[in-house]
Parts: C-alpha cells; structure tokens; sequence
C-alpha cells in the first residue's frame, strides 16, 4: 500500500448489478459510487448491469464523476415496480461467459446473488477468478412484489429464499455487508460464516453547507423509494398528530408504487396541505433538499444501512429513524437524533416534535453529533478496503464504524471535537463554493457557446437562403434560354 492509502497496483474489476442507475436506490447508489471511486483511483471498472432501455451491449457511461465501461445487458420491465427490470436467465450464462473471456478480470464483485450474482460467480469461479459478494438484499422486500406468492406461503418463501442466497454466497471468497447488524443477520438467515461489516461509505463534503440547523419553518424530510417496506404511511400519520399551529412541512423525494395511496392518506388526515411530492431530483438539488429540512426521517423496517441517512448526517440535520435493522447503527438515541419503535406512531410524533420545537443549541448540538459521527463513514476508507479485499491482502481492518468507540455515547462534543467538525464543515463549504463557481462558469461558457452556434446557425440559413434564391433564378434563366433554343 502507498501512503494514500491506495493500492499501487491497477485492478479491473467487474462489479455486477442487478440495478444501477439510472436506477434510485441504496443498492444502485452504491454500486455507482464505488465504481466511481474505484475508476478515480486509476482502476479499470466494468458494470455488467440490466439495461434500462431497448438499448443493450457495451457503452462507456459517466457515473459519480468518472468514465467506466457499462455492459448493458437486454432486460424487461418488471410491471409490478416502478423500475426493477428482468433480464432473461436462460441466454444470461452464455453472455456472461463472453464477458469474462472478453475482459479478463481479476475480480468480480457481485452485488446481490439474485440473477447477475447466480450467473457470475459459478462463471468467475470456473475460471479461477476471485470474488467478493456484497448483500444489500432483504428478500423480505423482494416477497412483497411478487404476484405469485400468496400470503399464507409468505414465511417459508422467505426462508426458502435466505437458503438460496446462502448457496450462492459461500461460494465466494469474501462477503460483506454494510453494518455489523446487517451482517449478523446474513449470518443467521443465510447460514454465511465470516461476513465482513464494511460502510457503504460517503463523500460527505458533497453535502456539507455552513447552513445552522432551523426549525423556524418546522421541515421533514423523507429521501428514498415510496414504497410499503419504507414505512412512509408512519411518517404520515405522526405528522398527523403533530400540532396545527405548528405547520410541520412535508417534503417527500422520490417515486415508487406508494405514491397514490400516500396522496390519499395524506388527504384523509387532513395534511394533504402540508405534504409535497417531489418525485426524483437532481444530484446537483440532493444537497439542497437536506439543507431545507429541519430534521430527516427514516420510518423504515428493512434498511441494512440507509444512504439517504448518511446523506443527511453529512449535511449536519438531526435524524429520527425507527430503531430497527441497521439504523440504530446511524442513529445514536440521544446524541445526533432519536429512535422510536417501529409502529408506535404516538412515540414517533413525540420524537418528531422534540426537534421541531427545539431551541438553537440542541438544534446545534444534534446537528454537531452527526457531523461527528459520520466522519466514521468516509468513503475512501471503504474504497481502500475492498482494494485490499480484491488483492487478497485484507488484514482484518474494515470501516471506521466498527471501531469501540463509534457506540459509545457523545451527548456534548468536547470543545475539541466541535473544533474538528467545524473544521470539516469549513473545508467542504469552501470546496463546494468552488465546485458551484466551476459549475457556474461552465454553465456560463455553455450558454455562451449556444448563442455563437444559434448566430452561425442563423447566418447559415441566411445564406443558404440567399444561395437558394441565386439558384432559382439561375435555374428559371437556364430554362427560358432551353426553350427559346428549341
């Protein structure tokens, strides 16, 4: 290893998807930005993902900032969700075969074991490839989309389903989930032995503002899919229950099969006023949504980390989260936010109203602790622990969060600590000020650029107009001279 903290040596990594974007979702979101990590660090990534279109094969695509090779392979639609596709198993092998002979990898690193995964590692392994696995999957949350299985037969599909993945994945030569809960669930259900707890990771400066945490104008936000296993229906219903006077604000961000019936809900309570519909937004608008809210909400039951809560951790807003799965691993009760039981929707309401009735310095004081606690989850670390897991010289060090001290309670940072996260605020203020002045003068060249090809344009047509004249006359001349020759 250099003293970056990269491997000198360059990789290429096939890294397989069953979504990725323009797919939005935790599993997609990650796959995106380890692949762009991994391509800035000098690596050699291939994509083998569904396409997302009629358009299948081999493309360079742009993601997370970087150039990476994509292979697209003919997928359809699933019509019971918004944007999961299929892709056929049965002509998967032999493509996938064609794959691995064309690009030579020196790791595959699967993202799910449910269709690329089942076709990869049997590919890789039969080819002396190594490979690591990441599970981000609950099959819990597959079982409820699916039209085939009734509801009596619910349990045993999903034990049924947790063996499956366990076939496939001790297969591989490393498995890794995001969280230590996470991956003492994979370990129970699945019957996987050592899996490795390592971060998703975050570029936290992405979402950093120099913006104090207020709740003047009481905001909550919610990020993610709007669908059942995301709880959003809770959320709801809290709100409900929140003072009139206080006029708690709504944002929801992002689409999913949910969205009529929480339309509904949100009618029947009496706050349909109160809530907007956001659908999907930009990357550049990401940041600002967080910036608005005065506390981010995660009500879901089936998270194995939450991407959108370290966003809004990383861009220092307090956060109420059911304490369920992995969140209480983000949400430390107390100190950056608070948990509350799942369905107990008078306990979630209690929460909500303890940040949106809050004074300057307990705004301030949560919004400190998730700054602080979220420098645990640096995404170069995680990047620099899969290099070392795809080399085979991972010597046991994972993500910072799993380090003793992560757990241990803050209630009020040390003065030295405060000192630290005002020092990273600062430094990623300043780093996104200058990506917005950059961003800006391209913009600016951009439209300039426009206006001088709209002026050539007009003046091409001006021409090709006069010419057009010229021409006709020539041609009528040519022709009066034709017939009075005959």
């Amino acid at each position: 290893m250099g003293s970056t903290g990269q491997t000198e040596r360059r990789i290429r990594v096939v890294i397989g998807c069953d979504t990725f974007p323009p797919d939005i979702n935790g599993a997609a979101r990650f796959a995106e930005r380890l692949a762009g990590g991994l391509a800035r660090r000098g690596h050699d990534v291939h994509i083998i993902a569904p396409g997302y279109s009629r358009a299948w094969g081999t493309f360079t695509e742009e993601h997370d900032g970087a150039l990476m090779t994509v292979h697209r392979v003919k997928s359809y639609k699933l019509p019971q969700h918004e944007t999961l596709r299929f892709v056929w198993p049965f002509t998967l092998r032999h493509r996938i075969d064609a794959l691995l002979d064309q690009i030579k990898p020196d790791v595959v690193h699967i993202q799910s074991h449910l269709i690329m995964g089942r076709y990869l590692v049997p590919s890789a392994k039969a080819r002396g490839i190594r490979v690591i696995a990441t599970n981000h999957i609950m099959p819990e949350n597959l079982i409820k989309y699916s039209v085939i299985i009734p509801k009596w037969f619910e349990a045993t599909a999903m034990k049924m389903a947790w063996a499956d993945s366990g076939r496939i994945l001790r297969q591989c030569d490393a498995v890794t989930t995001p969280t230590r809960r996470a991956a003492e669930l994979l370990e129970a259900a699945a019957g996987v032995t050592g899996v490795l707890a390592i971060s998703c990771g975050i570029d936290a400066s992405k979402f950093a503002n120099s913006t104090p945490t207020s709740n003047q104008t009481p905001r909550v936000l919610f990020l993610g899919r709007l669908d059942y296993e995301k709880h959003i229906h809770n959320l709801l219903r809290a709100v409900a229950k929140l003072p009139k006077e206080l006029n708690t604000q709504v944002e929801l961000v992002g689409k999913g099969g949910e969205q009529a019936y929480l339309e509904q809900l949100a009618t029947e309570l009496g706050i349909r006023d109160q809530v907007t519909f956001f659908g999907h937004i930009t990357e550049q608008d990401l940041p600002k949504a967080y910036e608005r809210a005065t506390v981010f909400a995660m009500p879901s039951i089936a998270e194995l980390q939450s991407i959108a809560t370290m966003e809004a951790m990383a861009s220092g807003r307090p956060v109420v989260a059911a304490d369920a799965m992995a969140l209480p691993h983000l949400v430390h009760d107390g100190d950056n936010g608070y948990l509350f039981p799942p369905e107990d929707i008078d306990v979630f309401a209690d929460r909500l109203m303890r940040v949106l009735t809050a004074d300057a310095a307990e705004l301030a004081r949560l919004s400190e602790n998730s700054l602080y606690l979220i420098q645990a989850h640096d995404i170069q670390r995680t990047l620099t622990v899969f290099e070392e897991l795809y080399t085979g010289t991972f010597e046991g060090n994972t993500s910072d969060d799993n380090l003793p001290g992560y757990s241990e309670p803050i209630g009020q940072l040390s003065e030295f600590a405060q000192s630290q996260v005002q020092s990273v605020r600062d430094r990623a203020s300043v780093l996104v000020d200058r990506v917005d002045d950059v961003r800006d003068n391209i913009l600016e060249r951009w439209g300039d650029y426009r206006a001088d090809v709209r002026e050539r344009i007009r003046d091409a047509r001006a021409t090709a107009t006069r010419m057009d004249r010229k021409v006709r006359i020539a041609v009528r001349k040519a022709q009066k001279r034709i017939q009075r020759e005959r």
